[in-house]
């Protein structure tokens, strides 16, 4: 940009871990973009206003390629051609102690969490719980869960890229905000 407000401005490529997930929600892989929208929004309306349910569709997906995996495999042996490519289906040692890892301290978290408001009797994180637990409550009665689900990768497609375009903007009218007396903000 060049002027002397974006010398201390926070790159969010960068703060949403400058991969491939970062460029895909910033639309710099548009088409990665493209694939999530159109694919989120599919199921979105095939679960929820086509009626479909979930464990029919991964039935019906999987019966179908076990369909196509069985016709190819028959077919290739009568026509003397390849079988299907199928990978060595397994899971690494290493794969299922990494994602035992990571669940061991999300679970640690919880479970520490919930041993300061039962043992450690700390009012702040109590009441702290208990909020997040009643916006999430009041939260899933309005809305499906899935609705739910497709509104968060909605916003995840939208609210990243209008930041980053609009920061500096965003930036000085929360600057300004932080700087009006508390009183002037009640309504």
């Amino acid at each position: 940009m060049g002027d002397s407000h974006s010398s201390g401005r926070i790159s969010v490529h960068h703060a949403l871990g400058g991969g491939y997930v970062a460029d895909v929600l910033l639309w710099k892989k548009w088409y990665g973009g493209v694939v999530l929208l159109v694919s989120a929004t599919t199921l979105w309306f095939l679960f929820e206003q086509a009626g479909y349910n979930l464990l029919s569709f991964v039935s019906n997906v999987l019966l179908l390629l076990v369909v196509i995996l069985f016709l190819w495999g028959k077919s290739a042996s009568l026509l003397n051609r390849p079988l299907p490519p199928l990978p060595d289906l397994q899971i690494s040692d290493k794969t299922v102690v990494n994602s035992a890892d990571a669940m061991r301290v999300w679970v640690n978290s919880g479970l520490s969490i919930a041993r300061d408001v039962a043992v450690g009797r700390n009012l702040r994180i109590f009441l702290q719980v208990a909020f997040v637990l009643l916006v999430v409550s009041y939260i899933g009665s309005l809305f499906n869960f899935l609705t739910l689900v497709y509104i968060g990768i909605l916003l995840s497609l939208s609210v990243p890229v209008v930041y980053d375009k609009y920061q500096d903007y965003i930036d000085e009218k929360k600057r300004r905000l932080s700087r009006l007396p508390s009183s002037s903000l009640r309504l």
